[in-house]
């Protein structure tokens, strides 16, 4: 198992495997509380489907679009509440969803160009499933550029792909030795393998995107609640527009059982409010904000009970977003 959930179809070519073997964020997608229900579907939107499974799962982006770097100052990180209840009320989550929506919405729409690409530095943890099970990762550093339009050949700079136990000899696309992996171009972009152009044309009307969000093809583990990792499958490590990101919080704020976290840390150790939703198997994924610009940070999942992946408050995934920013070609930096 690589911590990628299984789907119908072809497998996936090795550098789109590798791109997603570290995002565990999406897992816990597969196991949301909340009974299934009939699916409604948009028969206006036609949505390609990717072989395999989820892709290009990226760092979330509050304020998408505007090409400037996220805060990298971290202070000294102090022991989490991980395990404390949400003591939120519905009504607050919403309230700070609606208010992280706001300030996404305010920000200055910029000129993106097609043959551009989007940088997304983040520093990352996520543990490794081998055959002894589950491993506990190291914290590293990894880049990413994403072709703006899908046409050109990304690349993505993750130094622990090296020695990553699933790239096999006979395998294509394997990474450089200096962790450098060549990315294929994005042509058919959908929900779960976005481009900056699709996201660009996803709906600005909160009711609308959440509608959306809800006429993916399913199966017999779709529940209520899978929106919320679709929203991270499209912001985790892209840059979305202003109003495109507003609409993607606010529809969140429309899944049952997304609460309120007074306090989580990312992976660089800064601490902030938190929106999360808790899995069947009781693992919390949490969105982490800056309290005070809002501001997104990073994310994480914590257990909240002893099981066979750890104890309760063992935190098992967890990322930084550092940079992001749109360049002119892979291996540019964004400039200040």
């Amino acid at each position: 198992m690589n911590g990628i959930p299984e789907h119908d179809g072809p497998a996936l070519p090795a550098d789109r495997r590798q791109l997603l073997r570290n995002h565990l964020m999406n897992e816990i997608g597969t196991e949301y509380v909340g009974p299934a229900r009939p699916r409604r579907r948009l028969a206006r939107v036609a949505l390609p489907a990717l072989a395999g499974a989820l892709s290009l799962s990226l760092a979330l982006v509050l304020g998408g679009g505007d090409g400037t770097a996220g805060p990298t100052a971290a202070p000294a990180p102090s022991a989490p509440s991980s395990v404390a209840p949400a003591s939120a009320t519905p009504a607050a989550t919403v309230q700070l969803l609606d208010r992280i929506a706001a300030v996404a919405a305010s920000k200055p729409a910029r000129e993106v160009k097609d043959g551009q690409f989007v940088f997304v530095k983040s520093l990352v943890r996520f543990p490794d499933y081998t055959p002894d099970g589950l491993v506990p990762g190291t914290l590293h550093e990894r880049q990413v550029w994403l072709s703006v339009d899908g046409r050109k050949a990304g690349l993505l700079l993750d130094r622990t792909l090296v020695n990553a136990a699933d790239m096999k000899s006979t395998d294509t696309g394997r990474p450089n030795p200096d962790g450098t992996l060549p990315l294929d171009t994005n042509t058919t972009p959908n929900l779960h393998a976005p481009t900056y152009r699709f996201l660009a044309g996803l709906p600005t009307d909160p009711d609308e995107m959440f509608e959306l969000l809800n006429s993916e093809p399913h199966d017999r583990k779709w529940t209520d609640q899978r929106p919320f990792g679709t929203i991270g499958d499209l912001l985790r490590e892209q840059i979305a527009p202003p109003a495109v990101t507003a609409a993607l919080y606010r529809a969140a704020a429309k899944i049952p059982g997304v609460e309120l976290i007074q306090d989580s840390v990312d992976a660089a150790g800064r601490h902030g409010v938190g929106v999360g939703l808790t899995s069947a198997d009781g693992v919390r994924q949490e969105w982490i904000f800056d309290r005070s610009t809002s501001e997104f940070l990073g994310e994480r999942q914590v257990l909240l009970r002893n099981g066979p992946r750890g104890k309760a408050g063992d935190v098992i995934a967890e990322t930084a977003v550092l940079a992001r920013a749109v360049v002119d070609e892979p291996r540019a930096l964004p400039q200040g």
